[in-house]
């Protein structure tokens, strides 16, 4: 199989995983503190993710890193402030309004946005590696997908449509994925400033989105447990993949 179509395969993969965030609501809807947790354990993968993209490459790139990583962040912040995402709150599901349901929707976008940079920066570097960041990925995309299908359910939509839906808001994941490795093909040379990018996208979404969600939902001490338990299992195995 060719490499592109590797990165192709994995992001698709990851994307599709929103859809299983739907199987929690066939049971009705889960409670704020499972999704809390849920987010934490999704936040914990993402950190982990990124200091293992940020330790992947020369010590001799690290200003391109920090560059890159500060860039990152930046035009994430400047996307959320240019769609109106407000913040999004668990509690807010029992009164889900329009404008609520399109800011889950676009914050989604975004989210998928800076995950597929990731992938396909660690594919150009690895494609074990890429692979291994999309399967992380994937499972912080399995909560998210609980969140989106939550407030499609509450608009009307039925699990079946929120599933489609939900995989849909996360389909740019695949177009970033795909670009940022044939970017990467043509320009090696820019490796550690995208991977910076994608590393510091993937800790403000984590900051700004998933932890304070999941404070609210579940309170400081089970929330950094889940975490650290994410960041350990994460560790632990991109230490096996290392060999």
């Amino acid at each position: 199989m060719m490499p592109w179509m590797m990165v192709v395969l994995a992001a698709s993969a990851a994307a599709g995983a929103t859809a299983l965030g739907i199987l929690p609501l066939r049971s009705g809807r889960p409670a704020s503190r499972w999704m809390a947790w849920s987010s934490a354990l999704a936040g914990g993968l993402m950190i982990a993710a990124s200091f293992a993209l940020v330790e992947s490459v020369p010590r001799s790139t690290t200003l391109q890193m920090a560059l890159g990583a500060v860039a990152g962040i930046g035009v994430l912040h400047l996307a959320r402030v240019a769609i109106g995402a407000r913040d999004i709150r668990l509690h807010q599901l029992d009164a889900v309004t329009d404008t609520y349901g399109r800011n889950v929707l676009r914050v989604g976008m975004i989210h998928a946005a800076a995950e597929g940079a990731a992938i396909g920066a660690a594919m150009a570097q690895d494609i074990a590696f890429g692979v291994f960041v999309a399967v992380a990925l994937a499972l912080h995309n399995v909560p998210e997908g609980t969140l989106l299908g939550a407030v499609l359910q509450a608009r009307g939509a039925s699990l079946q449509r929120a599933a489609v839906l939900g995989v849909a808001a996360n389909s740019g994941q695949v177009i970033l994925a795909l670009g940022t490795y044939l970017a990467l093909l043509r320009w090696p040379a820019g490796l550690a400033l995208l991977l910076g990018f994608a590393a510091g996208a993937l800790v403000y979404l984590v900051l700004v989105d998933l932890l304070p969600d999941a404070y609210e939902g579940a309170g400081a001490k089970s929330i950094a447990l889940t975490v650290v338990l994410a960041l350990w299992t994460f560790g632990l195995l991109h230490g096996v993949l290392r060999g």
